[in-house]
Formats: structure tokens, sequence, C-alpha cells
């Protein structure tokens, strides 16, 4: 395990960061808590994980972090998704798009000359709930086939109405990049900067984007451990950051709430319902074991314990727990991501 450098600063309790581009308040642990987080280093240490960084933060200030390698940009995966559910949450509040808008009306110049019987129905909510009627993630397919993403999700098989099934989809997320795109004339990378990005004090990021210009919404943005801890603090506070509402409240409340059943990526609900009626010793999708069937918001999972969190591939998460007024943020390189939020409820939840 590398070692680095442990930053610790006293602040003053539950004072919120007054400079939003000056470093969050850190603050001293509690005897237990340096115990625990002692411990969950060593835990991650025996479970051979590729840990990058984690911070847990409560009340407003770093109680612990470490770093196994530098603190600049990392890929955030699908934590991207998060933010992108944050642009469409300003332009709904902006009167730019609304929950129910269609995206055949959207993008009348993608629409497949044959659209299949159920594409009129998705809506902006459906692709913020992953509830479009796909069966499978077109995400690979699309990324690898032409330039117009948009008609590639359009022409993707809908297996089931729009609204009744939840199917892990990447691709519908870039959708509503491009949704923010066409109807803010900006970026989403853009339109965040003076909405996001300056208020937390966030420098402006690097995004990925398509070939047709668009950031890609559910993956390419790479932000900073304490960039992540600054979003998480923000949703925690309902959408507050440094004293100021930031993200309106109404919108992070959504956000983050139980929306819809959920289940793991590559497999849709109704699939999850045969394979468990099959095979009932099945423990795999078991609510008591797996932070992947608590529900879905609006591109945020929810998680044991009454938390959410953003999450991304490898083991990229912001944790939000309310009940303990708390933030675990991780960056990782980590294959079994279950395994990885045990650690934290095992050894970092029961000393907040």
């Amino acid at each position: 395990m590398k070692k680095i450098v442990l930053f610790a600063a006293v602040a003053a309790l539950g004072v919120a960061c007054s400079n939003p581009s000056g470093p969050l308040p850190r603050g001293g642990a509690s005897a237990q808590m340096d115990k625990a987080f002692g411990a969950y280093l060593k835990a991650v240490e025996d479970s051979v994980e590729d840990l990058h960084s984690v911070m847990v933060l409560q009340h407003g200030k770093v109680l612990e972090e470490k770093f196994f390698v530098p603190d600049t940009a990392h890929i955030l995966n699908s934590v991207s998704k998060t933010f992108t559910s944050t642009a469409v949450g300003f332009a709904i509040s902006e009167g730019l798009l609304s929950l129910d808008d269609k995206l055949v009306d959207l993008f009348p110049e993608s629409v497949p000359e044959e659209p299949q019987e159920w594409l009129p129905k998705v809506t902006v909510r459906h692709l913020l709930t992953m509830n479009s009627g796909h069966g499978t993630d077109p995400t690979y397919a699309a990324r690898n086939g032409g330039e117009d993403w948009i008609r590639s999700f359009m022409e993707w098989p809908i297996d089931y109405e729009p609204g009744t099934c939840y199917c892990y989809n990447s691709l519908g997320t870039y959708v509503l990049s491009a949704a923010v795109q066409k109807v803010t004339g900006q970026k989403v990378v853009d339109y965040l900067e003076t909405r996001l990005w300056k208020p937390l004090g966030i420098e402006k990021p690097f995004w990925e984007e398509s070939p047709a210009g668009v950031n890609t919404g559910g993956w390419g943005l790479f932000l900073r451990t304490e960039d992540l801890a600054r979003m998480g603090l923000t949703l925690l506070n309902g959408g507050k950051f440094g004293g100021k509402q930031v993200i309106p409240a109404s919108w992070v409340a959504e956000m983050s709430k139980n929306q819809v059943p959920s289940v793991n990526a590559g497999i849709n609900e109704r699939r999850m319902r045969d394979l468990v009626a099959q095979r009932p010793e099945i423990t795999y999708f078991s609510p008591e074991k797996s932070d992947w069937v608590q529900g879905y918001g609006y591109q945020m999972w929810r998680c044991r314990h009454n938390a959410f969190r953003a999450d991304g591939a490898n083991g990229q998460y912001i944790i939000v727990i309310p009940e303990k007024d708390a933030v675990v943020v991780t960056t990782a390189h980590i294959q079994n991501m279950q395994q990885e939020i045990n650690l934290i409820w095992d050894h970092l939840l029961p000393a907040l």
C-alpha cells in the first residue's frame, strides 16, 4: 500500500466552506473514527482492492482521507450521470425542458423512417429513470457504430412499454446530455460552468464528447476527489453549498428518492424477476445484501441504510448518508463494487 500524506486542519464545527474555491474544512475525527478508519484501510489492503482515494465527511467537515494516487482529475465513469441529471434539473427549472418532453419531439431529425410502436412514448422522465423500455443497453453498439447516437438509441429494440421495466442504459444519459445541449445551445460542461462548477469551487473539468460534439453524459467526466466531496455535501444539504442554494432543493429530492425499482447493470428488471422466480435460492438480488436493488432515482442509486449514491464503474462513489449527516467518496479500480461498499458499511458507518 503506497504511503501518502494525511491532511488535517481544524475548522469550526458545522461551518461550511465560506470561500467556494478554498479547501473544504477539515475537522478532528473521534478516536472511534480513527480506529474505524484504520480498520477499514486494513480491510481494503487485505481484500487486495485497488483503492485510489477515500474521503469521509460529517457535519460539513473532512474527518478522514487517504490517497494512494495523487489527487488529480480521475475518470468517474457513470458518476458522470449524476452531473448530467443535475444539468437536466437546471434546464427544467429554467423552463427549457420538462419531464414529459418526448424524445421524438426533441430530436425529430433522428427519428427512423419506420419508428417502433413504443418509441413515441419515451420521455425525459423515462431516460432519467432508465425506463425507456429497452431490454438491453444499446451503448456499446452505438459507440461502435455511426455518428448519430440518438438515432441508434431510437433504433435499438424497445421490448417493453416505457415506464414498465428498468434496464441500465448509459446511452439514454447521452440523449439527456444532447437534449440539454439542444435547448440551451451549450454543451453540458459549459452550461454547468456558472450554475455548478463555480458555485462549488470546482475548476471547469474535462468531459469526453461523442463524434457529434456532445458531452457523453453517461460517462467521460473527470474530477478530483475533493470535487466529488463538494458535490456530495451539496446533495446532502438539499442543493446548498456554502450557505447558498446551488441546485434546486426540489430537484435534489427527486434525484435522490426511489423513483423506480432497480437491478444491476447488464440485466433488466423483468429478467431479474424471472430468475428469482426460477431459482429462489439466489441471494445475488437480495435487498438485504445488494445495494443495486434498493431503487433508482434520477441518475442516482438508492442504497441500504437509507443512503443514496452516485455510482461509477470500477468503484467511483459519492455515497450520501443523510441519517448520519455524512458523505463518503471513493475513486478506485475495483471489480467487486459490492464488496467495496460492504467495507464502508462494515467499518466506517458504525463510527459515524
